[in-house]
């Protein structure tokens, strides 16, 4: 029986120590387990951004720099944040990067253009006040991009996806690099709320335009806002 997921301190606590020991291998990692498709993902994430070229771009939870490289790709300026200092010693990227923690972003009010965020809302200890927080930081008129797992809507696809989730992925992920780790993601999804949560918690926390996309047939799901707070 899998122990109790980890709640508050006790959970940023257990996810940066987590992401400092896969370090090494996280790359290498989801190329395998997405089959390649995790690069499409995040290029679609930039993509959907529609910011001018130059804009400042946060990129929460940043982890070895892949959306960063994306974001720089598009022509905008990235600075990447992550709470695993082992991640960000593993980055493969020219941007700037900061460890901290996503709910205590060190950014002044309404000054980024934009921000993304690729796998990493189930792993915040307050999912609201992270968006909050990014409703603080985003201008008005700016763009967020939050790149998250999701379960294919088709019964026979929800069904193949939950096995290679719940059984091949931790297999895999025991065999490239750390188990308990693994294992621990593949559990981590209980911490996401429903869709029409998820998008009723953004428009609480002063976002407008809401909207979610399924990606690859339902396994991914892309959640763009526009900022309205002042």
């Amino acid at each position: 029986m899998d122990e109790p997921l980890p709640q508050g301190p006790d959970k940023v606590r257990a996810v940066r120590e987590m992401f400092d020991v896969i370090a090494p291998r996280y790359d290498l990692v989801n190329r395998v387990m997405t089959l390649g498709m995790d690069v499409g993902w995040r290029r679609a994430t930039v993509r959907s951004l529609g910011l001018r070229p130059g804009s400042r771009v946060l990129d929460l939870a940043a982890g070895t720099g892949d959306l960063c490289r994306e974001v720089q790709a598009a022509g905008h300026a990235p600075v990447g944040l992550d709470l695993s200092w082992g991640m960000l010693a593993h980055a493969r990227t020219s941007a700037p990067l900061v460890q901290a923690d996503a709910l205590r972003l060190p950014v002044p009010d309404h000054t980024i253009d934009g921000a993304t965020c690729g796998f990493a809302l189930r792993n915040v200890a307050d999912l609201d006040a992270f968006f909050y927080e990014l409703g603080r930081v985003v201008r008005p008129g700016g763009r967020i991009a939050l790149l998250e797992v999701a379960e294919p809507v088709h019964p026979v696809l929800r069904w193949g996806h939950g096995l290679y989730f719940t059984k091949v992925m931790p297999r895999l992920g025991g065999l490239l690099s750390d188990a308990s780790a693994y294992g621990y993601l593949r559990r981590s999804v209980a911490y996401l709320p429903s869709p029409p949560d998820m998008v009723a918690k953004l428009r609480a926390a002063g976002f407008a335009a809401v909207e979610r996309r399924l990606l690859s047939s339902g396994i991914t799901q892309l959640i763009t806002a526009t900022g309205t707070r002042r």
